[in-house]
This record gives C-alpha cells, sequence and structure tokens, in this order.
C-alpha cells in the first residue's frame, strides 16, 4: 500500500527530544553507577498494534502522539483517563479518535494506538489481533476493523451489564414486594444509582452512532485508507499540466460504514431499551411500594383515631369514679341506702354508657368516611 508510515523509533529521550518520542521500556535500564531518569510530565504506557497484528508496549508524551496520528490536542485530551468526556468518534484526516468507554484509541490507516491504562484493554487487543488475522476474508480496511472490533467489545461490554443488572434487579425486587424493610430498600436503591450509571453510559454511545449516522461528512473522514491511497492525487492535483478532476474522488460512498454503524447502532438501541425496560419495572414497584406504605399509614391512622376516642370515653368513665372518690354526702355513700348491687348497677352503667358513646362514635365517623 503507498503513503506507508514509517515504523516509530523506540529509544531512550534525549533532551533536545525534550522528551517527546516513543520510548520503549525495554530500553530505560539505567546505566551502572547513574541514576534513573524520572519519566517526562506527560508521558504514558500506549499499546501499538499494527495492521499484520504485531504489538508493542511503549511510552510517549502527548506532543509525540501528535505529530505521529496528526491528531490535535483537543482531541487528545478525551483520551485522558482522569478526565471525564462524553462517549466519542471522531474522524480527522490522517486518524480516527475513538473514545467509547474503556476502549480509548487512536486510529491511522496503518496502526492503532491504545491508552494502555485498563485491562480490559488486552482482551480487546486479542480480540481485534483475530480480526486482523481475518481482514482478507472480511475485506475491510484497517480502519473499520478497528471501529467494528471496539464498537463489538462496547456492546458485549454493555449488554453483559445490562443482563447481569437485570438477574440482580429482578431478584431484589421480588424480595423487596415481599418483605419491606430497611436493607431490601438499600439494595433497591444501589441498583437504581447503578442502572442509572449504566444507562447513561449506553445512551451516550448510542447517541454518537446516531450522531455520525446522520452526517455524511463525518463519515467520509473515517475514510482513511482511501485518503491515504489519494495521496498521489493530490500530487498530481499540483502539477499544472496534469488535468484535474477531483469530483468523484472527493464524492466517498459511506454506504460501507453506514451498514457498519447501522448494524451497532440497532444492538446498542435494544440494549437501551431493554435498560429502559427495567427502569420502568423499578418505578412501577416503587409505586407499588408507595401504595402498599400509603395504605399502611392509612391503618395507622385509623387505629390512632379509634385509639383517641377509646381514651376520650375512657376518661368519662374515669369521671365517674372521681366523683364517688370525692368526700362529698350522697345517699350512695350512706351505708343505710347504699350496697354491693348499687354498686354494680353504677359500674356496669358507667361501663355500658361509654360503649355506646364510642360504638356511636364510630358509627358517626364511618358516615362521614372519615373511616374505612
Amino acid at each position: 500500500m503507498s503513503g506507508q508510515i514509517p515504523p516509530p523509533q523506540y529509544g531512550a529521550a534525549t533532551p533536545e527530544d525534550d522528551g517527546n518520542p516513543l520510548t520503549a521500556t525495554t530500553n530505560a535500564l539505567p546505566s551502572a553507577g547513574v541514576a534513573p531518569r524520572k519519566r517526562a510530565a506527560g508521558v504514558g504506557p500506549w499499546l501499538l498494534l499494527d495492521s499484520s497484528g504485531q504489538t508493542q508496549v511503549f511510552e510517549a508524551g502527548k506532543q509525540a502522539i501528535m505529530r505521529r496520528t496528526g491528531v490535535p490536542a483537543r482531541d487528545l485530551r478525551i483520551l485522558d483517563p482522569q478526565l471525564s468526556y462524553p462517549s466519542s468518534i471522531l474522524g480527522r484526516e490522517k486518524a480516527i479518535v475513538i473514545n467509547l468507554e474503556h476502549i480509548k484509541a487512536i486510529v491511522t490507516a496503518q496502526e492503532v494506538i491504545l491508552l494502555n491504562s485498563d485491562p480490559s484493554v488486552n482482551q480487546f487487543v486479542e480480540e481485534l489481533q483475530n480480526r486482523i488475522l481475518d481482514r482478507p476474508n472480511l475485506l475491510l480496511p484497517f480502519e473499520f476493523v478497528v471501529l467494528e472490533s471496539s464498537l463489538e467489545a462496547v456492546c458485549s461490554v454493555m449488554e453483559n451489564k445490562s443482563k447481569t443488572l437485570e438477574q440482580e434487579t429482578r431478584f431484589a425486587l421480588d424480595r423487596l414486594t415481599t418483605k419491606i424493610d430497611t436493607l431490601n430498600l438499600e439494595t433497591v436503591r444501589r441498583i437504581k444509582s447503578r442502572l442509572a450509571d449504566i444507562t447513561g453510559g449506553v445512551q451516550k454511545v448510542r447517541d454518537e452512532l446516531e450522531h455520525l449516522l446522520d452526517d455524511d461528512d463525518d463519515m467520509a473522514k473515517t475514510y482513511l485508507t482511501q485518503k491515504l491511497e489519494s495521496n498521489l492525487l493530490d500530487d498530481e492535483e499540483d502539477n499544472p499540466d496534469c488535468e484535474i478532476n477531483n469530483v468523484g474522488r472527493k464524492q466517498v460512498d459511506v454506504k460501507e460504514l453506514e451498514m457498519l454503524l447501522e448494524a451497532y447502532f440497532v444492538r446498542i438501541d435494544g440494549t437501551l431499551n431493554d435498560l429502559f425496560t427495567l427502569r420502568e419495572s423499578v418505578d412501577d414497584t416503587e409505586d407499588y411500594i408507595n401504595v402498599m406504605l400509603a395504605d399502611k399509614q392509612n391503618h395507622l391512622l385509623q387505629m390512632g383515631v379509634l385509639l383517641t376516642m377509646a381514651t376520650l370515653l375512657l376518661s368519662a368513665f374515669v369521671v365517674v369514679a372521681g366523683v364517688f372518690g370525692m368526700n362529698i354526702s350522697i345517699e350512695l355513700f350512706d351505708p343505710k341506702f347504699a350496697g354491693y348491687p348499687e354498686f354494680l348497677w353504677t359500674v356496669g352503667g358507667s361501663t355500658a354508657g361509654c360503649v355506646v358513646l364510642y360504638v356511636a362514635a364510630v358509627a358517626w365517623c364511618k358516615y362521614k368516611r372519615l373511616l374505612g
């Protein structure tokens, strides 16, 4: 293929290089009697995978990566794991910047440079190597093989998270509907928080794919191999003796990429719909729990009303006892007239009167629909 990018130069950085060239980790052994040099500011580990499937880990600064790939600093910033940027697929003149969950990579027409800061990158690299070996059968340019592998890895991770969370959610909701207590409520609260995080991540990936599918110019920028092969035509256009006919060359047919992105868009959209359905189940369960709690609260309020009325009427009965306890002269206190039957009639009459008043009060509350 024409326009071969020169291989990376690995070696120790010199002061003239300002710590920017790619530095192989295998050449970092200090000489005897010489103190090891500190890592330059902004230098970090990167993993390079070329179009033949060969990998190599190296250390490089941002300036070196920018010079090698032609990616501006503002695009390279979105790959910083310490910063929070939404999912994005950016097509540039010589590279594609991919920031999809744990996949943070810069793709050129002949190599991919990944930020080697996540252990899950190793599994992605293995799957990408297998795809590269099968690329002659797939008839896809290198950058699309990397892009498809990235989307496959991200979709698989999202689907696994969604399925795992769905199982945990169903189990937690069943326990909560069976027994409403603090532990089950706290479990559902944590699951709801995780559901919101996963849904947000899936939504960002879906929105980025939708944005890319809606813009043919952005999709055309990702055809790096085609742009690399057209460099010869650009050189011919600079020659005034050559006939300029660049209309057909600049009109890139994006149907190939559109079909690839559409397949993964449908897949990630299905995952998002499953998460929305799961969120609706959680919301429905919360509504059911709120209804149950409200019903219990109503029963407690009704019980409180009944106890209040009973206490009020019992206080009236206590008034009768207080009257008998007063030091006043009435015939009922006179031993000549009072006896055990009179005492029973007095107590029984007071009790019956309180009961009648209580029943009347309850009937009146039900008539006024104050009690169920």
